[in-house]
């Protein structure tokens, strides 16, 4: 018969437990970063003056949400720090100020457990390695997300009324304007640097040759950075605050946990304040340079490789070529044939690939024209009547929106 015998660890022996914290503050508020400098003294503290416990560190995160790891540098350094066994024990106040998502609080609990690493939550008073430890932090978890689910309603519906009342939330970097409670308020020297961008694209610059002519003459970004983007410079263009209107509610945020804004291209309701603040562009110049954005959206390639123009409205002998532009960088649709059937795909993704505009979809041209025949031409597609009646047709992931001509508006077109 087998017999077992059970050796105790002999206390006297024992190396000393390596201990660290985490803390975390939602905000920058000075009561918060008071409340984050306590916190860190208190563990320090408490950490050095234990007998048998060795300080490993205090991990925090200052201003973020304690909904996602995204931008979480503390909790990334801590998590890099137990992947490289620089501790055995952590400590923090609560399964909240780890994560407020349930499913992401068990993934961490379970990648230290999975390293022979306890985390001890003293609010709720749970060793990660207790048996009914996942159970409690589960529970625990879950309060904590429904009150960040309740918090972030409220806060949706106080932006929806403010929205409604044509207010906007407060601007920290905005070429040419700064923010005076609750205000715009033009910013001379900015606002310099705002009409050159529209004076040279008018006279033929591309975003390229503009970010490169800014650039050379030292002129700074917003952010005092001396390298421009061409594509911030292309939605400077695009921007309708510079001719002192605004539309609100531009992007939205559809998951309160992943936290994720997406454009807003008719799945909300947007608001547009005509003269909500004095104009940098007079409107005039403002929808002189749309248009010539347009029309460069419909160059024309030649056998050669070099882009011209017609100058006219319609110069192609297709006419989706001179209504289909890209949503997503501002670039016309170009018709190609694969496997026998016809299609449209933005002019940057054909060039540049699909990591330079990786939200364009490809269509096929049957199906835009019958979607075409149903909402423009009340029936069978039409070719003239589109003409007459479609100035463009904005094309995102899975949306069409048709822009018509003169004062008819704009239609949403959803598909597949």
């Amino acid at each position: 018969m087998k017999k077992i015998y059970y050796i105790p660890v002999k206390k006297e022996n024992m190396e000393p437990l390596r201990v660290a914290a985490y803390c975390r503050v939602s905000t920058k508020k000075e009561t918060q970063l008071a409340s984050l400098a306590h916190q860190i003294m208190a563990y320090t503290e408490q950490i050095s003056d234990h007998p048998g416990w060795v300080f490993s560190g205090v991990f925090w995160d200052c201003g973020r949400s304690g909904l996602r790891k995204k931008g979480r540098n503390g909790l990334k350094h801590m998590l890099e720090s137990a992947t490289e066994g620089k501790f055995d024990y952590i400590i923090t106040k609560s399964a909240k100020r780890v994560s407020r998502n349930t499913i992401e609080l068990l993934q961490i609990m379970r990648y230290l457990k999975e390293r022979g690493i306890q985390m001890y939550f003293e609010i709720e008073n749970v060793n990660s390695f207790d048996p009914d430890a996942e159970a409690a932090i589960t529970l625990s978890g879950a309060m904590g997300q429904e009150e960040s689910r309740n918090l972030s309603e409220n806060i949706q519906w106080g932006i929806k009324r403010k929205f409604e009342e044509g207010l906007f939330s407060s601007y920290k970097h905005f070429m040419g304007y700064r923010c005076v409670e609750g205000e715009l308020v033009i910013v001379p020297e900015q606002a310099k640097i705002v009409e050159l961008i529209f004076e040279l694209y008018l006279k033929g610059y591309t975003f390229s040759q503009i970010k490169k002519h800014l650039e050379e003459r030292g002129i700074k970004t917003v952010t005092g950075k001396k390298v421009w983007s061409a594509n911030v410079i292309q939605q400077m263009l695009k921007n309708e605050k510079y001719k002192g209107d605004m539309m609100l509610q531009k992007t939205f945020t559809e998951d309160y946990l992943n936290g994720i804004r997406k454009k807003n291209i008719g799945q909300r309701t947007r608001y547009y304040v005509k003269g909500s603040h004095p104009a940098i562009i007079s409107p005039e110049i403002f929808d002189k340079v749309q248009e010539e954005m347009l029309n460069r959206a419909r160059l024309l390639r030649t056998a050669d490789g070099n882009q011209i123009s017609s100058g006219n409205r319609y110069s192609s002998k297709y006419l989706l070529s001179n209504l289909l532009v890209c949503g997503n960088c501002g670039v016309g649709f170009r018709r190609r044939t694969e496997r026998g059937k016809i299609v449209w795909r933005c002019g940057t993704r054909m060039e540049k690939g699909k990591a330079e505009c990786e939200n364009s979809p490809t269509l096929n041209d049957q199906d835009v024209r019958e979607m075409l025949g149903k909402v423009v031409c009340n029936g069978e597609y039409d070719e003239n009547v589109v003409k007459d009646r479609v100035k463009r047709i904005d094309v995102y992931e899975k949306r069409l929106i048709i822009c018509y001509a003169e004062k008819e508006g704009y239609q949403i077109c959803e598909f597949e």
